[in-house]
């Protein structure tokens, strides 16, 4: 089936600095597109950011989104991949999380001025909260527990609105447990890529609930795909999920980059403080992703050939 054609293509991205932007705004690149990357003067992470004669950093943070970044003129689409506040001591906080929803739709009303024909924004899994079953579906009613998954959510209520009025097509993606090289240090795949070949000892959860992770490269080229096929869903909203058809017991995946790093170092189970939302199973529908991209988009990257990356690659 046609593909949009990227090259030419206008796009504003905010996050391209961050682990998921960075990828998608390199793939973006590589195909031609031309891309506006909005980044805060003072972000830690700009030399993230791709360097390439059609990156063009336009420095602002998100609130002023609207000034900032009227000298695009025009654009095609808007990935909005910003979001402050994801550290243990602001994912609860009420006042930071409704900063991100206000910045947020400074950004949407920033792509309506720019002519943009979809909006695409990073949501999350913990949209869905709690539950019982762990099945997470895009049509399911969503319960989050923290202040950071009821935001995302929030946020896409309000969009969801204002594009039904604007007639502008709005991918909403719930991003899963995505990982890989520059992913948060803190992140259980990083920690045990990082200790384990030391020997060092790791505490780990009980490990006995389902779990689903991507690797960094699938889940850029998920976005790109999306976008591409986009143009055949114009005035259409869609929650999308992002997530591996590789759904298992947590402690499978652990069980595995253990044996990926020759078995070095200790996992100590059912000893690590769990967050506020406990030890709650994921189970991602991925047929919306599969539908939107025409079922051409598949996974490159199995979860052991991911590893054997970050272990060649570090962190």
């Amino acid at each position: 089936m046609r593909q949009m054609e990227l090259k030419g293509k206008r796009i504003v991205m905010t996050g391209v600095s961050g682990f998921i932007g960075s990828h998608v705004a390199r793939l973006l690149l590589e195909e031609g597109a031309e891309v506006y990357g909005l980044v805060r003067p003072l972000s830690a992470n700009k030399s993230q950011v791709p360097v390439h004669e059609r990156m063009h950093v336009l420095l602002g943070s998100l609130k002023e989104a609207g000034v900032c970044l009227k000298a695009v003129g025009r654009a095609d689409g808007f990935l909005h991949f910003a979001w402050s506040g994801v550290n243990r001591e602001e994912i609860d906080s009420p006042a930071v999380q409704k900063a991100n929803v206000d910045a947020s739709l400074e950004c949407l009303r920033a792509a309506r001025e720019l002519g943009c024909e979809i909006f695409m924004d990073a949501g999350s899994r913990v949209e869905y909260g709690i539950m019982e079953d762990g099945i997470m579906e895009e049509k399911r009613e969503c319960h989050p527990v923290n202040e950071y998954g009821k935001a995302k959510l929030e946020f896409y209520r309000q969009s969801k609105e204002l594009c039904e009025v604007w007639g502008m097509t709005f991918y909403h993606l719930r991003f899963f447990s995505v990982y890989g090289k520059g992913d948060h240090p803190w992140s259980i795949i990083s920690t045990l890529v990082r200790d384990l070949p030391q020997g060092k000892t790791v505490s780990l959860s009980a490990c006995r609930h389902q779990w689903n992770f991507m690797e960094i490269s699938d889940a850029a080229k998920a976005v790109v795909e999306l976008y591409k096929h986009s143009d055949k869903r114009k005035g259409q909203i869609h929650i999308v999920n992002v997530a591996s058809k590789d759904t298992r017991p947590l402690r499978s995946f652990v069980e595995e980059i253990h044996e990926l790093c020759e078995n070095r170092g200790c996992l100590e189970y059912g000893t690590f403080v769990q967050a506020r939302e406990g030890a709650l199973s994921i189970c991602p529908a991925v047929q919306m992703l599969q539908e939107l991209t025409d079922h051409i988009w598949a996974e490159q990257i199995s979860f052991s050939q991911g590893i054997r990356k970050m272990l060649e690659q570090g962190l």
